[in-house]
């Protein structure tokens, strides 16, 4: 066994599975197989409406040919979608695909400059939006290089009368679609039926060619593109598929997508590899309202789900969620930001399931590490490298470190993007010329081979000359019976550099900024201790509800109670 790659010991022989890449050319040939092999079998689900494979293929089949015959789009296109998880999504999105189009995902959140941003850093020729988000394309569109406007309501492809009623209360009744004025844009009924006479076009595609633009860094500065090839795509795929092996029944599965799929861990792990294995995408609209997400999962009959620490704490903290029936669910994923210990033994309380860590970046299709599938608890661990995948930990100097110090992770493997589109010098910073993928990331690993997140580079906390992690405060501050959710950050200090400061959002209304202080004294040594704690209603969150500590950070001014 290597010391260098200890997790080889968990295969027969020492030699983890290998995928073959060359299984498939292109992520559209994994679309036509499925098609094809489970043609009959319901693929997607939204507000009680199912789709079959059959229906999908032919669906994606009119939006493709309305992309190349009536818009003459060419392969390489840039076509960006804005939607949230509706119906119109997997159709628009592998027309798109089929098309040979280098798809877009867009956050339908996103404000006017940030929208307008990423249309033109993009490229983007066409874009599907759906109604509610139109206003904010009306505001931008002009100064970008889109041409084709598709616009589509929430209801549009749940039939008569349901859909129908669903777009006229969302609209006249709820006030949730903005007027907006498109003049020369397209319904997405009308592009189906238009593009319905012409044949699916034929494209070449190969491992090389871009077929996601995925944008990320939003965060932390400007959002760049991460050129995602067919091939990393394909690779994911089949790297996941080879992970879930015998733990999953290819045409069996129903497997909860509240995750936007325009974000790259529902994209692959959701969209891309349960529909390759023939499951059913039950799709959640909006997550965020919780008590109608519970009512979903009493309907659905689910076998796996996916989700971010945030999620898994709203499910555990809603009403009725705990009479769901889980006695078919067999797999819990979570990933996308730490999953917290305490939120992990409480849902393997009350579903019976443990929830497995797993980790990945936008910049690696994106899984790198998954806890073993048959994990019985959670072990803290982001798990072990997926197949035909290296991860090293280094030194700020490039070097290997030993088993067990913490240094930035690093990846390599066939997911890793091609680079950022139209950034060398941005590419050049974090991909090196052997392949090694800087993630940014500081880890360690243990003598088994499973690696552990430390923490973010840049969110790292230095008091005193102490290193603090804010996911180790956190996760400790989480088992506070009266804390619902916590974000931990450095704040200058004239003393020691910088000093913990804690956002807390209570479950219990009672609990002081002293007795939470007391907590920590007993919990945590003294440079980890915070010595600001504030009180919030909410704490700021992404599209998927990764909390944003950088906002919190950011911000000038606070109602802060010191000690």
């Amino acid at each position: 066994m290597s010391n260098e790659r200890p997790w080889l010991a968990h295969y027969p022989d020492g030699v983890p599975p290998q995928i073959d890449i060359n299984a498939y050319a292109s992520v559209a040939a994994v679309l036509e197989e499925s098609f094809e092999r489970y043609r009959d079998r319901p693929g997607f689900a939204n507000f009680g409406k199912q789709l079959s494979y059959g229906q999908v293929d032919e669906l994606s089949r009119q939006f493709a040919g309305y992309l190349t015959g009536v818009l003459q789009l060419a392969k390489g296109d840039r076509i960006a979608i804005m939607m949230p998880n509706v119906l119109q999504y997997p159709i628009a999105l592998f027309g798109a695909l089929r098309a040979g189009l280098v798809v877009v995902n867009t956050n339908p959140m996103y404000t006017a400059r940030e929208l307008k941003h990423q249309l033109e850093d993009a490229g983007a020729k066409a874009i599907v939006v759906l109604d509610n988000f139109a206003a904010t394309l009306q505001q931008v569109v002009a100064e970008t290089e889109v041409k084709h406007i598709i616009t589509t309501g929430i209801g549009d492809m749940l039939g008569f009368p349901k859909g129908a009623l669903i777009n006229f209360v969302l609209k006249h009744v709820k006030k949730m679609v903005p007027a907006f004025n498109l003049p020369h844009a397209v319904s997405f009924r009308d592009a189906l039926a238009q593009g319905a006479p012409h044949p699916l076009p034929k494209v070449t595609l190969t491992h090389d060619d871009v077929a996601f633009l995925q944008y990320t860094g939003g965060t932390t500065g400007v959002a760049k593109g991460a050129m995602l090839t067919h091939g990393n795509m394909v690779a994911n795929m089949l790297q996941a598929g080879a992970w879930v092996g015998t733990n999953v029944k290819p045409g069996e599965e129903v497997i909860i997508t509240a995750l936007p799929l325009y974000h790259i861990f529902s994209l692959t792990a959701n969209g891309l590899v349960f529909m390759r294995l023939g499951g059913l995408n039950w799709m959640i609209t909006n997550p965020r309202d919780m008590p109608g997400f519970v009512k979903e999962l009493k309907k659905s009959k689910f076998t796996a789900l996916t989700g971010v620490n945030t999620l898994f704490n709203g499910l555990l903290n809603t009403p009725g969620f705990a009479e769901v029936d889980f006695s078919r669910l067999h797999l819990t994923l979570g990933g996308g930001m730490a999953v917290q210990r305490a939120v992990a033994e409480r849902w393997k309380k009350v579903t019976g399931i443990a929830l497995a860590e797993a980790y990945g970046l936008t910049e690696t299709s994106p899984a790198v590490c998954i806890n073993p599938l048959d994990l019985k608890d959670y072990n803290s661990s982001i798990g072990l490298p997926v197949p035909s995948t290296d991860v090293a930990i280094w030194s700020e100097d490039g070097q290997p470190l030993p088993m067990g110090e913490a240094g930035e992770l690093m990846v390599r493997g066939p997911q890793v993007m091609k680079g950022y589109w139209q950034r060398p010098d941005e590419t050049t910073k974090v991909l090196g010329a052997d392949g090694w993928l800087h993630t940014g990331d500081i880890a360690r690993m243990d003598e088994n081979g499973y690696f552990y997140i430390v923490d973010r580079k840049k969110d790292m906390i230095l008091v005193s000359g102490f290193n603090v992690y804010p996911n180790e405060v956190e996760d400790i501050v989480m088992t506070h019976p009266g804390v619902a959710e916590v974000a931990a950050v450095g704040v200058p200090d004239e003393h020691s550099g910088e000093v913990v400061k804690l956002f807390v959002v209570r479950k219990d209304p009672n609990l002081t900024v002293e007795a939470l202080k007391e907590f920590c004294r007993e919990n945590l040594t003294g440079y980890k201790r915070p010595k600001i704690i504030e009180f919030r209603d909410a704490l700021p969150k992404s599209n998927v509800g990764k909390i944003l500590r950088r906002e919190l950070r950011d911000e000038k001014k606070s109602a802060a109670t010191s000690a």
